[in-house]
Parts: structure tokens; sequence; C-alpha cells
């Protein structure tokens, strides 16, 4: 489908997705999150897909809800829950769920459900001027999209209370060395890096990818044994794959493998 609010562009496995209202520094609207959401329905569905980059058009990444966005309900009458139940909370479902490696590159400023995006992804790299803000408590609600869920696992109980109830913007250096993010680079080198990055993936080992992503996933609720099984579990699906035995011949061959994702 013809989107109106976010850009999607698909190269050889990997698909950039980018968040288009750069005159909003991407603020999301009720039209972009239901792009946001189909797309990711569409990116979910296209097996030529292997990696998905995530970037903001222009200044930013994402600034958040658009508070004034013509759409919202208003303030008095406005479900907040329907909305993060209809829109946003699938759209991070989707993302942990996806079984393919999600780049996200932070251009400008992360805040609200934007650093939400961030956090969801499997690896974040942000450009060196980049900030990071949960912006929720400055006007009266706490921190969704999955960022209570993510904070006190990246950073620890007393960063994530305070991220979430003092609200301060933080810096990208900061941002990483606490664990939220992978790394920082100069503004000018955060595409080139973030789509060497996301290429790397779309060329590696696509089900291996798949599974790390499952069992990482699935460890946040295991105890070691059931974590245990779990990579049994997968490793015996992964060593019968073509992938593993080309990586096998490449080692060996000393050259670099060639993936096909089978």
């Amino acid at each position: 489908m013809a989107f109106e609010k976010i850009l999607l562009a698909k190269d050889n496995g990997l698909a950039t997705l980018t968040f288009n209202a750069p005159d909003r520094l991407n603020a999301v609207s009720r039209k972009m999150i239901a792009e946001i959401k189909q797309c990711w329905e569409e990116l979910a569905a296209d097996a030529s897909v292997r990696c998905v980059l995530l970037t903001g058009a222009g200044r930013g990444f994402c600034a958040g809800a658009d508070l004034a966005d013509p759409d919202r309900e208003a303030s008095a009458t406005a479900d907040s829950g329907a909305a993060l139940e209809k829109f946003f909370n699938p759209v991070i479902r989707a993302m942990r769920a996806i079984p393919k490696p999600v780049v996200s590159a932070v251009n400008g400023v992360a805040a609200g459900v934007g650093m939400s995006f961030a956090l969801a992804s499997d690896i974040a790299i942000a450009g060196k001027s980049a900030s990071f803000l949960q912006a929720f408590a400055r006007i009266g609600l706490l921190p969704d999209g999955g960022s209570t869920w993510f904070l006190p696992r990246l950073v620890g109980d007393q960063r994530a209370r305070a991220l979430a109830m003092l609200a301060p913007q933080i810096s990208a250096q900061q941002a990483k060395d606490w664990g939220l993010i992978w790394d920082v680079v100069e503004d000018a080198e955060l595409m080139p890096k973030a789509t060497e990055i996301a290429r790397k993936l779309a060329d590696g080992p696509t089900l291996a990818l798949a599974r790390i992503k499952d069992a990482l996933n699935q460890s946040t609720g295991n105890d070691l044994s059931a974590q245990l099984d779990v990579e049994r579990d997968a490793q015996r699906f992964l060593g019968k794959s073509e992938d593993f035995k080309e990586g096998v011949i490449a080692f060996l061959a000393k050259r670099k493998a060639e993936f096909k994702g089978k």
C-alpha cells in the first residue's frame, strides 16, 4: 500500500522504514501509527525481507505522540489505553516478535514512544547529537510502548525509576554508557554505519538470527533449566539447516559464508 506518514524501501533483503513527518520531528499521529502498524504486518509477511532498519526523516528520530494531532480525541474524553491497545502495542509486539533483526538508527531526539521504538529494536545506534527522553511524566502519564518493561532490564531498577519519574533528557553517549543502546557515532556516520550493520544482518544466517531473537525473548521469563531446553531445541533445528552446513564449509575453506536463510 501507499503510505503518507512513513517511507518504506526494500533493497536485496533489507527493508528501511522511515518515520516521515519531519516538520513535527516525526511525532506520531493517528495516521502515522496506523501506517506503521500496517507496515509491520507487511514486513512480517514478506519472506524476502531479512532485516529491518528503522530511522526518522529530517532532524529527529521520533518526538513521541503528536499531541497536536487533530485526529486525537479531546483529552477529557480520550481513552488513552484504547489507543495503545489498537495501535501502539501491536507495533511493539511486532517489532519484538518478527523473526528478523530490527536495527534503529536514532537521529536527533527519541522521546516518549519514540524512545520506546528504539528500545524495542534489537540493535540501536545513535548519532552523537541524538538524545533520549521518557517524556511521559512531564504530561502526567506513565511510560508506554513497553518502556516500563525495557528500562529496568536495560539499566537497572534505580535508573529506570529515575528516567521514568524525573524524565531527564539524556545524551546519546549517556544512553550508551547505561546500556540503553549499542553504539554512538558521529552524526554524519550514523546512516552509513547503521546501514552497514543492517546489511550484515540481512546477509547473515537468517534462521539462526531468528532463533537467537526468539531465545533471548524467551529468556526473560525462563529459569536456567528452561532456557537450556530452548537452546537445545533451537540448536537441533539449526544443526539441520543449509546455512549451518554452509557456515562450516566456509569456515574450513577460510572464505566468507553465503547464507541463504534455509
